[in-house]
């Protein structure tokens, strides 16, 4: 009994230690996300063309962040101690999902956009 009592508090020290390395990857994403969406947008101010590609840059990076989130959200759920946890990680988790793929479809189709403006096909979603 007392071996299980012991890999059981191991294991949620492990998934508390990934939860937070997932949450740090995430705030690292944000910011590095900022970072370059900043240059772009110094290197692209005076050009009127440049604010979707400015977009595109850092929502990007809000998409990569949010995969980390949901990914730590996961996580937590397998050390959820009572139901009300786990019924408010599901409903941020639904919400970080939501936002992700209205995000990705909105620059998808932000992208396509601009290759059209570039005279390039637009390529068909993969």
């Amino acid at each position: 009994m007392f071996e299980i009592a012991s890999l059981k508090e191991g294991m949620m020290h492990g998934v508390e230690l990934f939860q937070l390395l997932l949450e740090i990857i995430s705030i690292a994403c944000v910011v590095t996300g900022l970072g370059k969406t900043l240059w772009l947008a110094a290197r692209v101010r005076d050009h009127a063309p440049g604010f979707p590609r400015i977009r595109l840059c850092f929502g990007s990076w809000l998409i990569l962040a949010l995969e980390f989130q949901l990914a730590a959200d996961i996580l937590a759920t397998t050390v959820a101690p009572s139901k009300e946890e786990l019924i408010r990680l599901a409903i941020i988790a639904v919400i970080r999902t939501f936002l992700n793929y209205f995000l990705g479809k909105e620059l998808e189709a932000q992208a396509e956009r601009q290759q059209e403006q570039h005279g390039e096909p637009a390529r068909a979603a993969q």
